[in-house]
């Protein structure tokens, strides 16, 4: 064999070795019955949660991700686009690539629905919940209430575990506030990126982020919503029980960031920096261990109540919305 041959020989063995590591390792992973399956590669957090779990999955109570189905929007271009190159991404961290979410349930024991169109959740998330697979499904939850209300009640049909949530809500000092470290919250002033998508009511798309803190810190309570809108920003403004008041701006302009102030009865808190997923992973994986979600699926409805009555308000002058009249008309 010549030098160049040689070298030729080296290479295909390592990538046939590597690969076959990478075989014996998820085989291992099945034994252990610890896999994930990822339904949609139209969003960067497939990725990201692809390779946070495993490249350490002793981080993450030993799972791994193991396969994934690709589709995902098909209507939506700045999320079809990322497909191809998602697929690619993912499959070099050892994940199969399948052919429909049938097979992807065959072959795995949890699920993340990473669709980036909320739209196709209620279609996605029902053959996750009838085979009794623990779901996360990613923001938004869906791009209706009337979607959400139906994915909750599926849940309870056949009982299997699901919840929905962004990572935002997980954003440096949150923990703290939630704790009660500094007392009640009386009120709240958040803001967030709001890009719109004309598929999905306005802040169902990417200013979910910044109702998600809001209610992180509020809690449930809510009573009426109402919205001053212009082409560049958003301001919603909440009204809780008891007065308490919490507001979200969504700006398409300036710098991209999140935060807000937090006022409580001890101290006025300011927001830290967006931690990452891994805050959120943390919680995935002791979800799908324990069967018990981290956030309450009345608070997540409440959620998207209010992004509706938003929508409402926006379209009559900022006209105040009761959120009760959402929620009526879905259920």
């Amino acid at each position: 064999m010549n030098t160049s041959g040689r070298r030729e020989f080296i290479r295909t063995g390592s990538a046939v070795l590597g690969a076959m590591m990478i075989h014996q390792l998820l085989s291992a992973t099945a034994v252990k019955g610890k896999r994930i399956g990822i339904i949609g590669l139209d969003t960067s957090h497939a990725v990201a949660f692809t390779r946070a779990i495993n490249t350490n999955p002793a981080a993450y109570r030993d799972y791994h991700v193991v396969a994934a189905y690709p589709y995902g929007t098909k209507t939506i271009p700045s999320a079809t686009d990322r497909i191809p190159k998602y697929i690619e991404e993912v499959k070099s961290h050892g994940v199969a690539i399948v052919n429909s979410i049938a097979e992807l349930l065959k072959r795995v024991d949890a699920v993340l629905l990473e669709t980036n169109d909320g739209r196709l959740h209620l279609e996605q998330a029902t053959q996750v919940l009838k085979a009794g697979k623990p779901v996360f499904i990613d923001k938004p939850i869906a791009a209706s209430y009337a979607d959400a209300y139906k994915i909750m009640k599926l849940s309870r049909q056949y009982n299997t575990p699901m919840f929905s949530t962004s990572s935002l809500r997980y954003i440096g000092g949150m923990e703290e506030i939630t704790g009660g470290t500094y007392g009640k919250v009386l009120a709240a002033d958040v803001f967030t990126p709001a890009t719109l998508e004309s598929t999905h009511p306005d802040f169902f798309w990417y200013g979910i982020h910044g109702v998600e803190m809001l209610f992180a810190a509020m809690g449930t309570g809510c009573k009426s919503v109402s919205r001053v809108h212009t082409t560049d920003s958003d301001l919603i403004v909440g009204v809780w029980e008891g007065g308490r008041i919490g507001t979200v701006r969504g700006m398409r302009i300036g710098k991209n960031d999140f935060g807000g102030i937090i006022f409580c009865e001890q101290e006025n808190v300011k927001l830290g920096e967006f931690k990452g997923y891994e805050p959120l992973l943390h919680k995935i994986v002791d979800f799908f261990d324990s069967g018990e979600p981290p956030v309450d699926g009345a608070q997540t409805l409440e959620i998207c109540a209010f992004i509706e009555a938003a929508d409402i308000s926006k379209n009559n002058n900022g006209k105040a919305v009761e959120l009760s009249g959402i929620s009526a008309v879905s259920e």
